[in-house]
């Protein structure tokens, strides 16, 4: 691989990790004014598809080629599963200690062998079992409550969390599965899936008109510059992991939990204990790993 390439493909990668390190700020800035995490999220990718809609002609002529059969339901997968990583990603950031949903979160790796298994038909070597291993003992480090019982989590943000986590490795197995689509579809089918989920949920909470009226001026300015940014990052990371081996990727997106730790720390007032350290280690030792699943050559 070129050495331009390669330096697009890192800062692709960085540049993804920066925004979702960051990115749960700005979403809790607009909560303080009344913008629901709902409709903050609603408006700031429907806002990043407006900044994609070059691409919406291409996107129009792979939804007719593949809306039958079987290549059909794995768009609609895509759709679906990378729809709620994206909003449960926000609602649980909002309302929860942001490192805790983001170890949750980042329990992806050991979801990733199951569904693969199931999907792909890929069968485990030592490295997938010592994923799965590494990822439950550090969850359960984590979350050992000794009056709560089971190493569960301990409230909905904390459960969103773990189901965003879920269906970010889904959806990330169903890419690989879809090989029909383009990686700019791909991407802006996540968009799209994010804006669709959110819709209902947003209009079975209610009260839009009257937070539409709550939004101000600088207001509107941090949802464009949300927009702006994840539609940027969408297709500055699917860019990186189409270029990059996949261990070395997930070394770069460690650097989230690095950044998110630093921005709750300053923003929010947040800490973890020894306990949660160990835990994080585990966890964190686990991604790593999960990049030795697979081989897979650079392009």
């Amino acid at each position: 691989m070129s050495s331009k390439k390669n330096v697009l493909s890192v800062a692709g990668i960085l540049s993804g990790a920066l925004v979702w390190g960051l990115i749960w700020y700005p979403y809790r800035v607009l909560l303080e004014v009344g913008v629901t995490g709902s409709l903050a999220t609603l408006i700031s990718y429907l806002l990043a598809m407006l900044c994609g809609s070059f691409l919406l002609p291409r996107v129009w002529q792979e939804l007719r080629t593949y809306t039958r059969g079987k290549a059909g339901w794995w768009a609609a997968a895509l759709l679906l599963s990378a729809g709620w990583s994206n909003l449960g990603f926000v609602l649980a950031m909002l309302h929860g200690e942001v490192m805790r949903v983001l170890l949750l979160f980042y329990l992806a790796p050991l979801w990733t062998v199951v569904f693969s298994y199931w999907l792909l038909d890929e069968r485990l070597n030592r490295y997938g079992y010592l994923v799965i291993a590494l990822s439950l003992g550090g969850a359960a480090i984590m979350l050992w409550e000794p009056q709560h019982g089971l190493p569960l989590p301990q409230n909905i943000s904390e459960w969103i969390g773990l189901s965003a986590g879920m269906s970010f490795a889904f959806s990330n197995v169903v890419s690989r599965r879809a090989v029909h689509l383009k990686v700019e579809v791909k991407s802006y089918f996540i968009l799209l899936g994010t804006a669709l989920l959110t819709a209902p949920l947003l209009g079975w909470q209610g009260g839009v008109q009257a937070q539409l009226a709550l939004i101000d001026g600088q207001s509107w300015v941090i949802l464009g510059l949300l927009g702006l940014a994840l539609f940027a990052t969408s297709f500055a990371v699917q860019y990186g992991v189409t270029h990059l081996l996949s261990n070395r990727a997930m070394v770069l997106f460690l650097s989230e939990l690095v950044i998110a730790a630093i921005s709750s720390y300053f923003f929010a007032n947040e800490t973890m204990q020894l306990r949660e350290w160990l835990g994080a280690l585990l966890i964190v030792s686990a991604s790593l790993l999960s990049g030795k699943l697979h081989t897979v050559s650079e392009v």
